[in-house]
């Protein structure tokens, strides 16, 4: 995968391939030594460009672009474009394929009309346009044919199964069972099994919630739970810094998925997302209600555990659309999050939430929480039968603020397995507790 991100005058260049055979053709054909020499060197392996890995920008380039509010461009040949997935500070991110990234990448910008507009100036001083370096389907075919060699897979699936010495040297505990070590921070022994009751908890509803959040539409997953970079101040990073881990060190949210306190205060990090309750504000905070207090979502949200008061999120159209990412209903749920009532959900993301124990609504047609007049600084009630025998699938229930708003929605358990989920608290105890009857 090839990334290019321009801003100002500078450029920021790096190739991350899905496959280790993508480096032995590029060799073997001679492409990787002018690639080299574009800035495209070869950063890592897997999920890196598209998930944010590629590394930082020079702290001038960032600078420049935090502080003078700059619509900076990404351009890569990855799968995911979304505001800020290649990097924080990327808010317009356009998909290509590799030649045309390095197309754009010898232009030096994104504001080019290829057909119109050369790319640079040849060493004769002659304008070279895109149609001049662009490959014909022939020329490309015998790159493939004489490039892509069989042996280049082979070799590298074979090795696979021999590991590497670093692999090969760990020591692994003869126990069957994992054993938790407290000090580590990249895997910690998650919270979802404790006061696990031998019984099913059945149904809850919600008795005044307080809004942790109000979104508009097209809150993607990423919004949710972000899997690249952590931000240097940010409630995961100060986490991370008083257990001894230096900056250089912190990785990233998607290499420390293994551990709930880092996703935990990792979700809604993204520098990016908007709640009306900062009326339009961008970052990753929130208004905590009884206070009136502008703090990062994970700390409100502590502070309203800590105090026994459930929350609610209010979202529009499309909540959760983007990469089905578990972490983005995990983190949700770990926040203390009871119930999101939307517009809209993306399929996954809904069935993702009712199996970690959320209840997920949907306002009727027409109707959202602008057109209900809903701020966010209510406080939410949801009126759910005790017993899940009483609950049909897409039935209506009654939402009661205690301003004296009432409204109804749909309740999105959408099969009767779903509503088994919810009677134990969720898939994960659910699954526990029917093994344990075996």
């Amino acid at each position: 995968m090839f990334f290019f991100f321009f801003s100002l005058n500078f450029k920021n260049l790096s190739s991350s391939h899905g496959l280790k055979q993508v480096t032995k053709y590029l060799l073997q054909s001679g492409l990787q030594k002018y690639l080299n020499q574009q800035g495209f060197n070869i950063v890592g392996y897997g999920c890196t460009t598209c998930i944010g890995n590629s590394g930082e920008l020079d702290e001038s380039v960032a600078s420049a672009i935090s502080e003078n509010d700059i619509i900076a461009a990404a351009v890569l040949s990855g799968n995911r474009n979304f505001e800020g997935r290649v990097h924080p500070l990327t808010r317009a991110n356009y998909l290509a394929s590799p030649p045309l990234v390095v197309a754009y990448a010898l232009a030096g910008t994104v504001d080019i009309d290829f057909e119109k507009e050369p790319i640079g100036t040849g060493k004769s001083g002659k304008s070279i346009y895109f149609k001049d370096i662009w490959p014909s389907n022939d020329e490309i075919a015998q790159g493939v044919q004489s490039s892509v060699l069989p042996d280049m897979f082979k070799s590298t699936y074979e090795a696979i199964t021999k590991g590497n010495l670093m692999w090969n040297q760990l020591s692994v505990p003869a126990s069957t069972l994992y054993s938790w070590d407290p000090n580590s921070t990249y895997i910690h022994e998650p919270p979802y099994f404790k006061n696990m009751t031998v019984e099913p908890p059945g149904p809850h509803g919600v008795k005044d919630a307080y809004c942790l959040l109000n979104f508009g539409d097209s809150i993607t997953t990423d919004h949710i739970s972000p899997a690249g970079s952590i931000q240097k101040d940010s409630p995961a990073a100060k986490f991370l810094l008083e257990r001894g881990v230096d900056k250089k060190d912190f990785n990233s949210y998607g290499s420390r998925r293994g551990n709930d306190e880092v996703m935990a205060r990792g979700t809604f990090a993204n520098i990016r997302i908007v709640s009306k309750l900062l009326k339009g504000e961008v970052g990753p905070k929130t208004i905590h209600v009884p206070t009136g207090e502008k703090l990062y979502v994970y700390d409100a949200a502590m502070r309203y555990k800590a105090a026994g008061q459930d929350t609610i999120v209010l979202a529009g159209a499309e909540y959760g659309s983007g990469s089905s990412r578990d972490w983005a209903a995990k983190g949700q749920m770990l926040l203390g999050v009871k119930a999101v009532i939307t517009k809209s959900f993306e399929r996954i993301h809904r069935s993702n939430l009712v199996g970690m124990g959320i209840i997920p609504l949907c306002f009727k047609p027409g109707e959202d929480a602008d057109s209900l007049g809903l701020t966010g600084h209510e406080r939410y009630s949801i009126d759910l039968p005790n017993k899940i025998s009483e609950i049909r699938p897409g039935q209506d229930v009654t939402v009661t603020t205690v301003t004296g708003k009432s409204f109804t929605c749909t309740v999105r358990f959408d099969t009767e397995v779903e509503l088994a989920y919810f009677d134990h608290g969720g898939i994960l105890p659910f699954v526990i507790r029917n093994l344990n009857k075996e």
